[in-house]
């Protein structure tokens, strides 16, 4: 095997891999901001799509059922990949792994601007799936470019950038839906394809060569049974299902509550999302490093978890817009909190090694909660009424706080958390 690339066959692909695989290295301080503009990108194109998968179904005659498919799949192949991606990135960095998921989102959108038929569309979502389980590995990256202290913040910056993308990404998309479904999905192909690009000059390598290890990849429920064998662990990880399961049905039967109980209009519907992707942004973009230097992580869970209960059991109940745009930035604000508090506290819990392997099972008990919760807020809907997805919903949400409570330490405590881990 040649050391340069030269005189290879064929040399420019080597070429190219090898390039992909240095471990570039910006200054210090721009770390976080080009992981965030990296996660930002790859969500806007995400956002301009994701609107766009039900009417394009129905373009391709397809029934509800198949339509809500489009969007399961995607999750599903999150749950299956994220730990994937977590492992090998503990294996050969965080930096190859991202970039070539980039790729992948690139041709994912690709597909879907091209799609004829349905078999394609649902290929295309195969490969966004694959490609957007990187954001373990993103967590993995902020995991190890931040301090135990600053932790919880560098989590936000994560957060931040999927609300951002959830508000700009559809606008987009909206505007650009004129010119034909095709059009979003170029875009969103151009704006990954730039993202890439831009990543492969300006993202550096979080993870030194020493810290690298092999991890058996296993079984995914041994993976999952090793988790929950460790206490502090195993809760963490049960409470972040919980909070993705709860958001994920509120996302669902938001516009559903909207139009059969407030009689909104699409355009009214459309900017209460846009809403709450503002206020999750505020959060975890500013919001919530101060409150993470200020307060213990334990107790912005439960704040957050309990701001989540709350919320979305005022929402079917605030006729006035005025008391839903306060039930919803209650349901901004507790997500805002808990996700990237939760994620904090699980990489705390690997006792420092595996950051991308755990937080990747934890991105995929995230996966299989987006999975559920449409299904279970559209079941409660259709055979409870518009309030029954909520109200179920925010009793999970108050047995989170009371498990937050009861079970998870505070921040300060990481050392004792470690110690525990490694006894155990």
């Amino acid at each position: 095997m040649c050391q340069d690339g030269r005189g290879c066959d064929p040399g420019v692909f080597v070429l190219a891999v090898s390039f992909l695989m240095t471990d570039v290295a910006p200054p210090k301080r721009s770390t976080l901001t080009v992981i965030f503009l990296t996660v930002f990108v790859d969500l806007l194109g995400f956002g301009i799509v994701l609107p766009l998968l039900p009417y394009y179904a129905r373009e391709f005659q397809a029934s509800g059922f198949t339509a809500g498919a489009l969007i399961a799949v995607y999750s599903a192949m999150q749950f299956v990949f994220a730990p994937l991606w977590g492992r090998w990135s503990d294996r050969i960095g965080r930096r190859p792994v991202i970039l070539i998921s980039l790729a992948g989102s690139t041709f994912s959108y690709l597909l879907f601007a091209l799609a004829n038929g349905l078999g394609m569309l649902f290929i295309s979502r195969i490969f966004a799936g694959i490609a957007g389980a990187n954001i373990s590995v993103a967590q993995a990256f902020i995991a190890d470019s931040t301090s135990a202290k600053d932790r919880a913040r560098g989590m936000g910056l994560i957060g931040a950038a999927f609300g951002l993308g959830f508000v700009f990404g559809p606008a987009i998309g909206g505007l650009l839906a004129h010119y034909g479904h095709a059009a979003p999905g170029f875009a969103a192909t151009a704006i990954c394809a730039i993202n890439f690009v831009a990543a492969i000059w300006r993202l550096p390598e979080s993870l030194a060569p020493e810290h690298r290890h092999v991890t058996a990849a296993g079984h995914p429920i041994a993976q999952l049974r090793e988790a929950f064998s460790r206490p502090q662990l195993g809760v963490c990880m049960l409470m972040f299902a919980a909070v993705v399961f709860s958001f994920s049905t509120v996302e669902t039967t938001l516009s559903l509550l909207c139009a059969t109980l407030y009689k909104m209009s699409a355009s009214h519907i459309y900017w209460l999302f846009a809403y709450l992707g503002v206020m999750t942004a505020t959060m975890q973009g500013g919001l919530l490093g101060r409150l993470s230097h200020r307060v213990d992580e334990r107790r912005l869970v439960v704040v957050g978890t309990a701001l989540l209960a709350a919320g979305i059991a005022a929402a079917p109940y605030t006729p006035p817009v005025t008391l839903l745009l306060f039930a919803l930035g209650a349901i901004a604000f507790g997500q805002g909190i808990t996700s990237p508090v939760l994620s904090s506290l699980i990489s705390k819990a690997s006792g420092g090694k595996g950051h991308g392997g755990v937080l990747g099972i934890s991105q995929s008990l995230g996966s299989l909660a987006r999975i559920l919760g449409p299904l279970w807020g559209g079941l409660m809907f259709d055979y409870g009424g518009p309030s029954a997805p909520y109200w179920t919903t925010a009793a999970l949400m108050l047995g989170a706080t009371y498990l937050g409570l009861s079970r998870t330490q505070p921040a300060g405590s990481a050392t004792d958390t470690e110690a525990e881990l490694k006894a155990g």
